[in-house]
């Protein structure tokens, strides 16, 4: 069993930054694939990065891709979202989520864990 809290969330303008943390707790984190999803009104929630279990290999949706930065710190069980140039299209709760599959995956389905969700809101 994994617990997972976001934090960091809030109310930004178009070009700014914030950075996402998810902190879990239970088993050990570096057991599992971290990812974050997103997910709009009236949307499907939707893939934005993930990360291996080393921390040694990184994905990334293409909407996101040279903005977003995940990683990791085990030590801390910790896992961290850095959004740069934030565009109001990046508007969503933020998820934090892991899987215990073995190679990494983009569908929500495919993750065992969630937290809660953090709001991001993208000001223009």
């Amino acid at each position: 069993q994994v617990q997972l809290v976001e934090s960091g969330g809030g109310l930004v303008q178009a070009g700014g930054s914030l950075r996402l943390s998810c902190a879990a707790s239970g088993r050990t984190f570096s057991s599992y694939r971290m990812g974050w999803f997103r997910q709009a009104p009236g949307r499907e929630r939707e893939f934005v990065a993930a990360i291996s279990r080393s921390g040694v290999s990184t994905y990334y949706a293409d909407s996101v891709k040279g903005r977003f930065t995940i990683s990791g710190d085990n030590a801390k069980n910790t896992v961290y979202l850095q959004m740069n140039s934030l565009k109001p299209v990046d508007t969503a709760v933020y998820y934090c989520a892991a899987s215990s599959r073995s190679t990494v995956s983009y569908r929500p389905i495919n993750y065992d864990y969630w937290g809660q969700g953090t709001q991001v809101t993208v000001s223009s």
